[in-house]
């Protein structure tokens, strides 16, 4: 079922989440974790692992950090909004935040 959150997500979020989970997936298939193994370390269902490897905007952050994690990727995670790194963008309320 889409939410409101997600039928209004802005187009360049959607594309990222898409691409996000294309990442995921070349990286599990790179290191040779198949869809059950990485699903049983990450402790979600088959489903869900799906759902991360389409970039689905439903999925929650506390599901992709681990899967992120099992992949060896988890300092970029952390680096997302890092501040020194460049200009923070946010969407707020409609509303697009430039932040330096």
């Amino acid at each position: 079922m889409k939410t409101l959150a997600t039928s209004t997500l802005p187009r360049a979020a959607r594309q990222a989440l898409i691409k996000l989970g294309l990442d995921i997936a070349v990286a599990r298939k790179k290191r040779r974790i198949s869809t059950v193994s990485m699903a049983e370390r990450a402790f979600i269902s088959r489903g869900t692992r799906y759902k991360v490897e389409k970039g689905d905007p439903s999925v929650s952050m506390s599901i992709y950090a681990p899967v992120i994690s099992i992949l060896g990727l988890i300092e970029g995670l952390g680096n997302v909004a890092d501040r020194g790194t460049g200009t923070l963008v946010l969407w707020y309320s409609g509303t697009l935040v430039l932040w330096d």
